[in-house]
């Protein structure tokens, strides 16, 4: 609006909810028709249908994870590649073009909380021994994660990523002779990123 300032968003107030993905991945989809001939299109079958993909509740581990919520986040960017061609006889400069994006991992850090029983929450850590030691497929789980205004009444400003895999996870540095919190950290990599528009 003319004569109005713009507002900015402010990175002290955020939320971060892990979901449990339903989404299936680009190898669970059937692959496509090829075209044959019309002679053997009526006789020959099509492609097998590939396996459903789990539901949001189906499998072992929780359908939300990380509920004791994180303290910081980072890794919220996408890079592009450029791919440059060298053209013969333009020696003035070379032609680039658009290649992949790069995505960077998600990298969340909380402080240790008790869960019941009065020890240590270990759900993120049984998301990446899950990953390691089982045969089953790990479950992913999709990212929301929200910027709220001062008040904490409205979202300004949201990023969704899907279909993470645990990557790395560190625990804390003990030290005796401090009283700081312990603190871990998640990498998460995934497999797309977006900032979505609010309402």
């Amino acid at each position: 609006m003319p004569g109005r300032s713009p507002e900015l968003v402010q990175t002290f107030r955020f939320r971060i909810r892990l979901t449990r993905s339903a989404a299936p991945g680009r190898t669970a989809l059937p692959p496509p028709d090829l075209p044959r001939p019309l002679s053997e299109s009526a006789a020959a079958p099509g492609p097998a249908a590939a396996p459903a993909a789990p539901t949001a509740t189906g499998g072992a581990g929780p359908d939300r994870l990380g509920d004791g919520g994180f303290q910081e986040c980072a890794g919220l960017g996408l890079e592009a590649d450029l791919r440059e061609y060298a053209e013969g006889g333009a020696n003035g400069g070379v032609v680039r073009r658009v290649g992949r994006v790069r995505l960077q991992p998600i990298v969340l850090k909380r402080g240790m909380f008790l869960a019941g029983g009065g020890s240590a929450d270990t759900a993120l850590w049984d998301w990446l021994h899950g990953m390691v030691a089982d045969g089953a497929p790990v479950p992913r789980y999709d990212g929301d994660v929200e910027v709220l205004d001062a008040a904490g009444a409205r979202v300004v400003a949201r990023w969704t990523f899907t279909r993470g895999l645990p990557l790395k996870i560190t625990g804390p540095t003990l030290n005796a002779r401090t009283g700081e919190i312990a603190v871990e950290e998640l990498h998460i990599a995934h497999e797309g990123l977006r900032l979505e528009r609010t309402p």
